[in-house]
């Protein structure tokens, strides 16, 4: 059978007048009296409980305490009834507080929360005094512990302060070292500018000294340059003179003048010697142009892969192939994979090298071109064990190049003129090729072209 519930013991004489609190309950003791009430709620049956803390029935203690702390609170202000049961639950759990708050003594170890919120459920002669006085004690004890927080805090603040202080010194410190470091590197790079200066102005008098004497050598050798011409001049009059003289004695001689014709032809060995000798002085080159080169014409050329383009074939003729290869020291440059995955991409990459690689020979052997065929390599995890046909240069591009920047290199690596014919079905090497001199063709005429055999 459940414990008889304990008689509410009277509070007061009913002619007295009830003891009442002349401010609000402590935030401090209200939250001990929700407690013990959370606490001691689940004894109470359904029936006894009040209607508006009824819905916090199945609520653990801790939930009762969070969530129905203001209905708790209001119920043991409104409703005495409950407040004495709740009162009977703390004299059984508190027996020794009870008797002693009902003797008029206080436990002197007690906390003072503890009685204040005791005090307030059993409501003894005095209880007001004894909860306000709590009150005053957890303010009391409140403010000590902010006046502790606040010292430890100004306490921190002052240290930080001393640190920030001391950091600021070491700071200014180095600043000011920096400064001074800094303005020495100014000086001396103030020294060093006005030694550049002085360089540069001494410089720049060199240049002008050099430029006034190169003006006085060009000068010079304007006056030389005149001097020869006038010399020049005077030459060709007396060359002139000489011929005529020439002409004169051969005539004389023709009339049987001996003495004069010898000594016309004393006087032609004179001025022949002296004309030789300027010639040597002036180190005139011999003549190497004639007239008719400075006739504007155009001159015959030689057949290059650009002209094969503008006959009579369309671009996916073989014939194209065997006129580009028939060129004179022709080169063909095949872009392997490109090809092979253009006409068998199903078969392994061995066997497609394998076929490109014979077809390639027997059209070396037919054409009499070097052929190259270049593989990409770069993503290769060993070298390639392949033995290249008779007739065909067999090349891998390196780790971190492609098999189009290898076929540029090789367009690049031939003289300008030669016929260079590069096989690829890339729009991009296609142009990049055209535009170092190669002819472009696609992948589709070279696979015709080894097809047709």
């Amino acid at each position: 059978m459940p414990e008889a519930e304990p008689e509410p013991r009277r509070e007061s004489d009913p002619a007295e007048p009830p003891e009442v609190l002349d401010r609000p309950l402590p935030e401090g003791v209200r939250r001990r009296v929700v407690g013990i009430a959370a606490e001691a709620f689940g004894n109470l049956t359904f029936a006894e409980l009040p209607a508006q803390l009824r819905q916090y029935a199945r609520f653990t203690p801790a939930r009762r305490a969070k969530f129905a702390a203001t209905a708790l609170a209001a119920a043991l202000e409104s409703d005495p009834v409950f407040r004495q049961r709740m009162a009977a639950r703390l004299r059984q759990a508190q027996p020794d507080l009870a008797e002693a708050l009902d003797a008029g003594t206080v436990p002197a170890a007690a906390d003072p929360l503890d009685v204040a919120a005791a005090a307030y459920l059993l409501r003894p002669p005095g209880w007001t005094k004894q909860v306000a006085a709590a009150g005053d004690e957890a303010e009391r004890a409140q403010s000590e512990r902010a006046n502790e927080e606040v010292a430890r805090e100004l306490e921190q603040v002052r240290e930080e302060l001393a640190a920030l202080r001391a950091s600021t010194r070491a700071d200014t410190d180095r600043a000011r070292a920096d400064l001074e470091a800094v303005r020495k590197e100014n000086e001396s790079l103030q020294r060093k500018l006005r030694s550049a200066v002085s360089d540069v102005k001494r410089g720049e008098a060199a240049v002008r000294k050099a430029a006034a004497e190169l003006d006085a050598a060009r000068s010079a050798a304007a006056l030389e340059r005149t001097a020869a011409d006038s010399e020049a001049r005077r030459l060709r009059t007396r060359l002139s003179e000489v011929e005529s003289a020439l002409e004169a004695s051969r005539r004389a001689a023709r009339e049987g003048r001996s003495v004069e014709d010898m000594r016309l032809r004393l006087l032609l060995d004179t001025v022949l010697d002296a004309a030789q000798g300027l010639r040597r002085e002036l180190a005139l080159p011999p003549t190497t142009e004639r007239p008719a080169d400075t006739v504007d014409a155009v001159t015959p050329g030689q057949m290059t892969p650009k002209d094969i383009a503008h006959r009579a074939l369309s671009e996916d003729d073989p014939a194209l192939l065997d006129q580009l290869l028939a060129l004179p020291q022709a080169h063909l440059v095949v872009d392997g994979y490109n090809v092979t995955k253009t006409g068998y991409p199903t078969m392994p990459l061995e066997k497609q090298r394998l076929r490109l690689l014979g077809g390639l020979a027997a059209l070396a052997a037919q054409s009499g071109a070097e052929v190259t065929c270049v593989f990409d390599g770069a993503d290769l995890e060993a070298p390639v064990l392949l033995a290249p046909p008779r007739g065909v240069r067999v090349l891998f591009s390196k780790a971190g190049e492609t098999a189009d920047e290898l076929i540029r290199r090789l367009v690049r690596a031939e003289p300008p003129g030669r016929p260079v014919v590069v096989v690829s079905a890339d729009r991009e090497v296609a142009d990049g090729v055209r535009r170092a001199g190669a002819r472009p063709v696609a992948s589709t005429l070279l696979l015709k072209r080894l097809t047709r055999g």
